[in-house]
Protein backbone atom coordinates (compact mmCIF):
# COMPACT_ATOMS: atom_id res chain seq x y z
CA UNK A 1 0.00 0.00 0.00
CA UNK A 2 1.32 3.43 -0.91
CA UNK A 3 1.40 5.76 2.02
CA UNK A 4 0.51 9.42 1.52
CA UNK A 5 3.37 11.74 2.41
CA UNK A 6 2.40 14.63 4.67
CA UNK A 7 4.74 17.46 5.60
CA UNK A 8 3.86 19.94 8.36
CA UNK A 9 5.70 23.24 7.96
CA UNK A 10 6.26 26.13 10.34
CA UNK A 11 9.00 28.63 11.00
CA UNK A 12 11.03 26.96 13.74
CA UNK A 13 9.85 23.33 13.69
CA UNK A 14 9.92 23.56 17.49
CA UNK A 15 6.25 23.35 18.50
CA UNK A 16 3.20 23.31 16.19
CA UNK A 17 4.61 21.24 13.33
CA UNK A 18 6.18 18.77 15.78
CA UNK A 19 2.84 18.31 17.53
CA UNK A 20 1.03 17.78 14.23
CA UNK A 21 3.61 15.26 13.05
CA UNK A 22 3.31 13.24 16.27
CA UNK A 23 -0.50 13.24 16.25
CA UNK A 24 -0.71 12.14 12.61
CA UNK A 25 1.78 9.34 13.27
CA UNK A 26 -0.30 8.29 16.29
CA UNK A 27 -3.76 8.46 14.71
CA UNK A 28 -3.05 7.94 11.02
CA UNK A 29 -1.76 4.41 11.33
CA UNK A 30 0.21 3.21 8.33
CA UNK A 31 -1.76 5.35 5.85
CA UNK A 32 0.69 8.25 6.07
CA UNK A 33 4.40 8.90 5.89
CA UNK A 34 4.70 11.96 8.13
CA UNK A 35 7.33 14.68 8.38
CA UNK A 36 7.71 18.15 9.80
CA UNK A 37 10.16 20.91 8.98
CA UNK A 38 10.88 24.57 9.53
CA UNK A 39 12.19 27.48 7.52
CA UNK A 40 14.56 28.36 10.39
CA UNK A 41 14.72 25.18 12.49
CA UNK A 42 15.40 25.53 16.18
CA UNK A 43 15.45 22.92 18.96
CA UNK A 44 12.13 21.46 20.02
CA UNK A 45 10.68 23.69 22.72
CA UNK A 46 10.73 22.12 26.22
CA UNK A 47 7.02 22.90 26.71
CA UNK A 48 6.25 21.09 23.45
CA UNK A 49 7.94 18.01 24.88
CA UNK A 50 6.07 18.40 28.18
CA UNK A 51 2.55 18.82 26.79
CA UNK A 52 2.98 16.01 24.30
CA UNK A 53 4.20 13.67 27.07
CA UNK A 54 0.93 14.51 28.86
CA UNK A 55 -0.80 12.85 25.87
CA UNK A 56 1.49 9.83 26.07
CA UNK A 57 3.66 10.92 23.12
CA UNK A 58 7.36 11.19 23.96
CA UNK A 59 8.78 13.10 21.00
CA UNK A 60 12.37 12.38 22.00
CA UNK A 61 11.73 8.62 22.20
CA UNK A 62 9.89 8.85 18.85
CA UNK A 63 13.05 10.30 17.27
CA UNK A 64 11.69 13.78 16.61
CA UNK A 65 14.19 16.49 15.75
CA UNK A 66 14.01 19.88 14.09
CA UNK A 67 14.53 19.71 10.33
CA UNK A 68 15.15 22.28 7.61
CA UNK A 69 12.64 22.50 4.77
CA UNK A 70 15.37 23.68 2.41
CA UNK A 71 18.08 21.15 3.32
CA UNK A 72 15.97 18.05 3.83
CA UNK A 73 13.10 18.50 1.40
CA UNK A 74 13.39 21.37 -1.09
CA UNK A 75 16.94 20.71 -2.33
CA UNK A 76 16.14 17.01 -2.66
CA UNK A 77 12.86 17.78 -4.49
CA UNK A 78 10.93 15.49 -2.15
CA UNK A 79 7.40 14.86 -3.43
CA UNK A 80 4.73 15.39 -0.81
CA UNK A 81 1.04 14.49 -1.05
CA UNK A 82 0.00 17.19 1.44
CA UNK A 83 1.99 20.20 2.57
CA UNK A 84 0.28 21.69 5.61
CA UNK A 85 1.63 25.00 6.82
CA UNK A 86 0.75 25.62 10.47
CA UNK A 87 1.89 29.22 10.83
CA UNK A 88 1.25 32.51 9.04
CA UNK A 89 4.94 33.46 8.83
CA UNK A 90 5.90 30.21 7.07
CA UNK A 91 2.88 30.47 4.78
CA UNK A 92 3.91 33.99 3.75
CA UNK A 93 7.60 33.14 3.36
CA UNK A 94 7.11 29.88 1.46
CA UNK A 95 4.22 30.43 -0.94
CA UNK A 96 5.41 27.74 -3.36
CA UNK A 97 6.62 24.17 -2.88
CA UNK A 98 6.62 22.72 -6.40
CA UNK A 99 6.56 19.07 -5.31
CA UNK A 100 3.40 19.22 -3.19
CA UNK A 101 0.15 17.72 -4.43
CA UNK A 102 -2.23 19.50 -2.06
CA UNK A 103 -1.43 22.48 0.08
CA UNK A 104 -3.34 23.47 3.22
CA UNK A 105 -2.91 26.30 5.70
CA UNK A 106 -3.79 26.00 9.37
CA UNK A 107 -3.38 29.45 10.93
CA UNK A 108 -2.26 28.51 14.45
CA UNK A 109 -0.70 31.01 16.83
CA UNK A 110 2.85 30.21 17.95
CA UNK A 111 2.80 29.05 21.58
CA UNK A 112 6.53 29.76 21.88
CA UNK A 113 5.81 33.47 21.31
CA UNK A 114 3.11 33.65 23.98
CA UNK A 115 3.99 35.97 26.86
CA UNK A 116 2.81 35.26 30.41
CA UNK A 117 3.61 33.44 33.61
CA UNK A 118 5.04 29.93 33.47
CA UNK A 119 1.58 28.47 34.16
CA UNK A 120 -0.08 30.69 31.53
CA UNK A 121 2.52 29.67 28.95
CA UNK A 122 2.04 26.00 29.78
CA UNK A 123 -1.73 26.39 29.45
CA UNK A 124 -1.31 28.09 26.05
CA UNK A 125 0.86 25.19 24.86
CA UNK A 126 -1.86 22.79 26.01
CA UNK A 127 -4.56 24.72 24.13
CA UNK A 128 -2.39 24.74 21.01
CA UNK A 129 -1.75 21.01 21.36
CA UNK A 130 -5.47 20.27 21.71
CA UNK A 131 -6.33 22.47 18.72
CA UNK A 132 -3.75 20.67 16.58
CA UNK A 133 -4.94 17.26 17.76
CA UNK A 134 -8.46 18.13 16.62
CA UNK A 135 -7.24 19.45 13.25
CA UNK A 136 -5.23 16.27 12.67
CA UNK A 137 -8.26 14.10 13.44
CA UNK A 138 -10.34 16.22 11.04
CA UNK A 139 -7.62 15.88 8.40
CA UNK A 140 -7.63 12.09 8.73
CA UNK A 141 -11.43 11.98 8.49
CA UNK A 142 -11.33 14.24 5.44
CA UNK A 143 -8.86 12.00 3.62
CA UNK A 144 -10.94 8.88 4.06
CA UNK A 145 -9.57 7.83 7.46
Amino acid sequence: MDRTRVLFLCTGNSARSQMAEAFLREYGGDRFEVFSAGLEPSPIHPLTLKVMREKGLDLEAMGHRSKSLIDEFFRKQVHIGYLITVCRKAEDRCPIYPWAGVREFWDIEDPASFQGSDEERLEFFRKTRDLIEGKVKDFIAGTGG
